[in-house]
């Protein structure tokens, strides 16, 4: 990667890190498929892991055909129920002009100005200071915002969220996370499927069938285990790098990144919604990694490590107040 040396530079590197973890995906789903036949390849006929490796080797094409085709049907179910599910995990509701004229107002100011569509805008009952986008097609994009957030910001800081929110929407970024969690999902259900298994041979279930394939079995559940807490990882590390790149976004359609970072420091500390899905997480504007979910399993960067991007990228002053300008 080149060094960023100012907002665009930045974007760019950002955008490219994002395009390189996307990519492996498809190589992780491809090695847990080939763990899988690795597992089934002695079928319990008394064939040997030279065997197995020798049947995996040679069904590598097809599984990687095999593991975007599954991937692909998975992702248009996501297409089909996204918003709706999003609405029910999170209560959020669409509202009117007459309902929330200081929300449309902002957001129509920035889209007019930007020549932006106007997505859909819904409203999350909680005093929790929280945003998110969602949509999987850029034209028809919604932003939810929560009560606690509306009411807590000033108009400048409304602008700089809405702009981060509106950026996810012109990057696909809710599209990009589907595709993560497709595929994060299909490799956590194997891992899971592996290892129930495993503990049912354990139990006694699996019968008294021996055969040669133990080395070829060992592998293979390696390799998916391996496979679901990487593409884990991935998807993480995904998420973390769009909210970068959606704050560089905001700055870029605002030209204004210390609402930016007075609007993150306001939503530090508040940003916890109860019982949400870690799915949803992963869309939201912040959410607090806690001890358990710091460094690589956080969904997000620190407050303070976005505040030291956009200073340092965007030209934002690092201030508890910033009066507005003149």
């Amino acid at each position: 990667m080149l060094t960023a040396t100012g907002l665009q530079s930045w974007s760019w590197n950002t955008a490219a890190r994002g395009w390189a973890l996307l990519a492996g995906f498809p190589v992780l789903l491809t090695m847990a498929g080939f763990g899988l036949v690795l597992i089934l390849g002695g079928g319990g006929n008394g064939k040997g892991s030279a065997d197995s490796f020798a049947v995996a080797w040679n069904a590598l094409p097809a599984i990687f055909v095999v593991s975007l085709v599954a991937a692909g049907i998975w992702f248009l179910i996501a297409w089909a129920l996204h918003q709706w599910m999003l609405d029910r995990m999170t209560g959020s509701h669409a509202v009117t002009r007459l309902e929330e004229p200081r929300l449309w107002n902002a957001m129509e100011v920035l889209c007019i100005s930007r020549g932006l569509p106007m997505p859909r805008l819904a409203i999350i009952e909680t005093e929790a200071r929280n945003a998110f986008a969602s949509g999987l097609a850029r034209d028809r994009g919604s932003v939810s915002v929560t009560r606690g957030l509306l009411d807590s910001l000033d108009d400048r800081e409304l602008s700089a969220v809405l702009a981060h929110e509106v950026t996810h929407l012109r990057n696909g970024d809710a599209r990009l996370g589907v595709i993560a969690a497709v595929f994060a999902g299909i490799l956590s259900l194997l891992a899971e499927i592996i290892g129930r298994g495993i503990r049912f041979r354990a139990m006694g279930g699996g019968g008294q069938r021996r055969n040669n394939n133990g080395g070829a079995v060992i592998v293979g559940v390696v390799l998916i285990i391996v496979a679901g807490v990487l593409g884990a990882l991935l998807r993480m590390a995904l998420s973390r790098n769009r909210e970068y790149l959606a704050d560089a976004g905001s700055v870029a359609l605002t030209q204004d990144p210390d609402a930016m970072i007075t609007a993150l420091r306001k939503v530090a500390g508040h940003s916890n919604i109860e019982a949400l899905p870690q799915q949803v997480q992963a869309m939201m504007l912040d959410w607090p990694a806690g001890e358990a979910g710091a460094g690589f399993w956080a969904t997000h960067p620190s407050i303070e490590q976005r505040i030291t991007a956009l200073v340092a990228y965007g030209g934002g002053r690092t201030v508890e107040a910033v009066p507005p300008p003149a």
